[in-house]
């Protein structure tokens, strides 16, 4: 069954064929397909453009399809190049001559739009509900670790010491923008074109606002240009999930380097790591390694779309057909990606005793300019005159807290005994009490309004 060709004396080139045919992948929006052909009916019935009699025909032929697909009964045929031309297919078989009302005003244009963002609109809260798994992992996996001091470094180089709850939290707010951003891609996807028809509207009195109201939009697209060649969505939507990509690349880059035994500040679940087919020895975080992989394959699905889209003419062409395989891929990606990262970090061990061992009183520096800062010294001289300390430091062979008084007083009169109270990392940590902060207490609260941010989702 064609939903075309009256004007054309050939069949389609069986190799043209193939390459139009988009069945293979938009299958997965059978439901979308039924569920928007549904409405449909019962808006251009409501219009009085078919009787209430063939709408009911036309929903419950479409139920009976549905529950072949749901059954796993449906039987795709050679002619379906599309979802919608094999549900149309089907339908008539159903219920005769009627099936073939349902497309009045309609076109494959609109249609296919329609399905689409309910398909994408669907896509996204799975996919916000796994990240919203994944930030409970790390609010839970937090929570033992208000006072665990570790390393914090920048340019991969020790900086400062920090809190492990700290670290782990940081990785709760990037996904916390992940799910802002999916919720607002998710307000802009939820606008039907259903009613757009190819490109000029319908000339039929469908009423589209309560068209979009039925199938869960909160509105009708305002112009059908753009209704049925809008993919703004499907760009979004790629973006917010590559940034979802992106940041668990970034928790990963850091579990592989801390799971590491030079670092051995972390151990994965043997269920999470892998082995070596020669080395006994080895312990890889291949979840985390394939983590950090995919990040690059959600970017180039972003990439290859924004591509496709940036030459199109107005209004709908072949070419957007191209903005299905890259979506499916990465919600795919994702789906199978968010629940393993969030079992990792769910089972992983921290090693407290690694992790102080690993503090340096080199990251201590700052502290010792807060020092001299706190007795009257601006901070730019007060931060060369740290860095002298660190260097005489370095000529003799000790830490910070072995540099004789003397030897600090030559540098500058302002320091006294009580400069030794500096050399202590848990003090250096809580004196960094300000929103944001890593001390104990700040970063408690901070779990605190972790912990209500994931409580206002449910609500």
């Amino acid at each position: 069954m064609m939903l075309w060709g009256g004007a054309f004396e050939a069949p389609t080139d069986e190799q043209v064929r193939r390459l139009n045919d988009s069945i293979g992948y938009d299958q997965r929006m059978y439901a979308e397909d039924i569920a928007g052909s549904i409405a449909y009916a019962q808006a251009i019935a409501a219009a009085g453009v078919i009787t209430p009699q063939e709408s009911e025909q036309i929903v419950a032929g479409l139920e009976r399809v549905l529950r072949e697909f749901e059954q796993g009964e449906f039987q795709f045929e050679p002619g379906d190049e599309d979802i919608h031309t094999a549900v149309e297919r089907r339908l008539t078989e159903f219920v005769g001559a009627v099936g073939g009302k349902l497309h009045t005003g309609r076109s494959r244009n609109d249609q296919v739009a329609t399905d689409w963002r309910l398909w994408t609109m669907h896509a996204i809260d799975r996919i916000a509900g796994q990240v919203l798994k994944l930030q409970q992992a790390i609010l839970s996996q937090s929570e033992a670790h208000f006072e665990t001091l570790m390393p914090g470094y920048t340019h991969m180089q020790p900086a400062q010491p920090v809190t492990a709850a700290h670290w782990l939290l940081s990785y709760f707010w990037m996904l916390a923008r992940d799910t802002e951003r999916l919720g607002d891609t998710r307000r802009r996807t939820a606008e039907c074109p259903l009613g757009s028809g190819g490109l000029a509207g319908t000339p039929f009195p469908v009423d589209r606002v309560a068209l979009a109201k039925a199938l869960g939009f909160t509105s009708p697209t305002q112009n059908s240009l753009d209704g049925v060649s809008d993919r703004d969505f499907v760009a979004e939507s790629l973006f917010a999930l590559a940034l979802v990509g992106v940041h668990l690349s970034r928790l990963a880059e850091d579990i592989i380097i801390f799971s590491n035994p030079a670092f051995g500040f972390i151990r994965l679940d043997d269920r999470y790591s892998t082995g070596s087919s020669i080395m006994p020895q080895k312990r890889n975080a291949d979840p985390m390694e394939l983590a950090r992989g995919k990040a690059g394959r959600l970017i180039g699905n972003l990439t290859g779309l924004l591509t496709t889209l940036k030459g199109l003419p107005t209004s709908y062409n072949k070419d957007l057909q191209e903005d299905k395989e890259s979506l499916l891929d990465s919600v795919d990606t994702l789906m199978g990606l968010l629940p393993v990262v969030t079992a990792v970090v769910h089972t992983l061990k921290l090693n407290s005793e690694r992790l102080r061992q690993a503090l340096d009183e080199s990251m201590l520096a700052t502290d010792l300019a807060d020092y001299l800062v706190k007795r009257g010294m601006p901070f730019r001289e007060a931060h060369g005159v740290s860095g002298r300390v660190v260097r005489r430091a370095a000529e003799l062979g000790v830490s910070l807290s072995r540099v004789p008084l003397e030897d600090l007083q030559a540098l500058s009169p302002l320091f006294e005994e009580d400069v030794a109270a500096v050399f202590d990392f848990a003090a250096s940590a809580a004196r960094r009490q300000a929103l944001g902060g890593t001390a104990p207490e700040a970063v408690q609260r901070q779990w605190e309004n972790a912990r209500l941010w994931i409580q206002n989702q449910g609500s």
